[in-house]
């Protein structure tokens, strides 16, 4: 959806330029567009109509002020309703209960719903400083047990054993009575999914709901689902009183319509998005800055967030403080560069919260390529001795077939990546010597906003 609505609206930007305001007449050939990327996006049908009709009514006749044409304006009013359909700011876990606070999850089979219960395990322990543990009532699917065994140890939880021999509801139970004895503050319960919707599946989480009172009930859909999300998220809204929903995959190839169709139909909010496969991979879901992403206006707080994440700040204040001293940028520090982007989650990861005027340029690049380098890189440093990774003006030519051979690569990859190094540091030595300005002056040269 992103990419199709964002560059209609850019179409449209540029075709309703010198336009003093929005009229009957011109405001039709936007909003079709605008309908068209929405039921390409697999919207449902009545959150189209209803989207449309708002932001019609909120656009007509609305003055174009001085600095922006009609277009510009629509893409204004567009951004603002897309961020009221899928829910106004950030809604988290409301935990405000004696402990433990149970969470129930419920979804189909494939949503993601395992993963997504020890991602918010994850979350709960890094964010909320929670002592989290984790259960598993799915009997039926094999190995979803030891599933949850597995990522919960990846997350940092605890987890509570079951068997497939036992009843969902005493396996429940069994696990709230643990959870109390031992003072956890939250109990996570990943339920059994379907193929699809059927009444022993409804019974059977409309009875853990009953037994275990849970302050959040989390309906979990994959953000891939499209139209059959509205289906998925009607049948369990009428089984369950649901509390918040969690989208996962959202950064795989979806067209994107089940964050606008989920809201609309189950009247709760979406609390969590899955935006990687990585067990810190769950974000908080703002609207606000999901509706920028899909306009294409990149999400530069997300990107700061993963950037404050991924960075050691002290590691980072060190190489700082080295360079600003006169010493030399050594390959130790070019590979902790190159690590400290990894745990950003490399060029791609970067490249997704950029706004789309900037990736574009990037569109020819491939990125694939680009990690795979990357990669290379850290296997030819790593095959240095401490020595060479100090001092780099050692290795010549016998060094560099040894370091090649180490690395499984060819000599001409070694010099590819000293002359990258290179490049770096001599990066290092303007920025000491106060040529900061001067420097992104030459590298930016076609950047917007930078002066040439």
């Amino acid at each position: 959806m992103a990419s199709t609505l964002s560059d209609r609206l850019s179409r449209l930007v540029k075709t309703m330029r010198g336009q003093a305001r929005i009229t009957e007449s011109n405001i039709q050939e936007m909003l079709r567009e605008v309908r068209m990327a929405l039921l390409e996006a697999d919207v449902a049908l009545p959150v189209v109509r209803d989207f449309i009709a708002r932001v019609k009514d909120k656009a007509l006749g609305q003055e174009v002020v001085a600095s922006l044409n009609p277009g510009q304006a629509l893409v204004g009013i567009v951004h603002k309703e897309l961020a009221a359909t899928m829910g106004e700011g950030v809604a988290d876990l409301d935990l405000a209960t004696q402990p433990p606070a149970v969470v129930l999850m419920a979804g189909l089979q494939g949503a993601g719903k395992t993963t997504t219960v020890a991602k918010l395990a994850k979350h709960l322990i890094t964010r909320r400083k929670k002592k989290v543990l984790t259960v598993s009532a799915d009997v039926y699917r094999p190995a979803a047990i030891e599933q949850l065994k597995t990522v919960t140890a990846q997350a940092g939880a605890e987890w509570f054993p079951s068997t497939a021999q036992q009843r969902p509801r005493e396996i429940a139970l069994a696990a709230l009575d643990h959870a109390r004895r031992h003072y956890f503050d939250v109990l996570i319960v990943d339920t059994a999914g379907r193929l699809a919707i059927d009444e022993a599946l409804m019974a059977e989480i409309r009875e853990l709901h009953a037994a275990l009172k849970p302050v959040e009930t989390l309906f979990v859909v994959d953000a891939m689902q499209g139209q059959d999300a509205v289906n998925t998220a009607r049948a369990f809204k009428e089984a369950l009183p649901l509390t918040g929903v969690v989208l996962t995959k959202l950064d795989g190839d979806s067209r994107g319509g089940a964050a606008l169709s989920v809201r609309q139909i189950t009247g709760v909010p979406i609390k969590f998005a899955g935006v990687s496969e990585k067990i810190d991979g769950l974000e908080a879901f703002d609207a606000e800055r999901h509706a920028g992403r899909v306009l294409g206006m990149g999400d530069i707080v997300a990107l700061v967030e993963e950037v404050q994440k991924g960075v050691d700040i002290e590691a980072a204040q060190k190489l700082a403080a080295k360079v600003k001293s006169g010493d030399a940028f050594d390959l130790n520090d070019f590979l902790s560069q190159i690590s400290q982007m990894k745990k950003m989650g490399g060029l791609s990861g970067l490249m997704d919260k950029l706004p789309s005027q900037l990736t574009a340029r990037a569109a020819g690049a491939d990125l694939g390529r680009a990690e795979r380098d990357v990669r290379r890189m850290e296997g030819i440093i790593c095959s240095m001795t401490a020595l060479e990774r100090r001092k780099p003006e050692l290795i010549k030519a016998s060094r560099k077939r040894r370091i090649a051979a180490g690395a499984g690569v060819q000599v001409q990859e070694v010099n590819r990546m000293l002359n990258q190094f290179e490049q770096m540091r001599d990066m290092m030595k303007k920025m000491k010597g106060g040529g900061l300005m001067k420097m992104m002056r030459r590298m930016g040269g076609g950047m917007p906003g930078m002066p040439r």
